[in-house]
This record gives C-alpha cells, structure tokens and sequence, in this order.
C-alpha cells in the first residue's frame, strides 16, 4: 500500500472526504459509486466497476445469486456441468 501523507478527520456523521488530487488519480465524479473493503484494521476503497466472479471481464455480465457472471464464463460452466 502506497502512503499519500494526506490526513483527514470524520466529520461528525463519520464521514470523510476525498481531496480532489486522489478523486482526479482514481478518476472518481461526483455521484460514482465507490466499494468499500477492510483488511485487518485497514479500509479500502476503489471504484466500483461490476465484472464477473470468475475472470474479471466487464462484458456480457449476468447476475447471479448476487454475483456477476460473463456469458463466457457460463458457458464454460455449463460444458463442465454436463456429465
């Protein structure tokens, strides 16, 4: 993990802003839609981009029981599922 030296403080409804040099670097607009993650006592955050469970692309995506499965990757399970 990289350190930006930048510090900021919750606000009284725990909330926190993003100074515009990190927004501009992770290309976020107002409104788009952020992912929040921990990792040990660590929070993360990145930009929301949908894509499939199993290989990452972004196309063709179907949901499934909450997860999100490319065309591509159905098909593969499909030909596995058939015995």
């Amino acid at each position: 993990m990289k350190s930006t030296g930048i510090v900021r403080s919750l606000d009284n409804m725990g909330r926190l802003v993003l100074p515009i040099e990190l927004r501009k670097m992770l290309k976020l607009s107002e409104k788009d839609p952020v992912e929040i993650f921990t990792e040990g006592n660590s929070i993360i955050l990145r930009k929301y981009s949908p894509c499939c469970t199993f290989c990452q692309s972004t196309e063709d995506l179907v949901s499934f029981r909450g997860q999100n499965v490319c065309a591509k990757c159905i098909k593969k399970l499909s030909i596995l599922g058939e015995d």
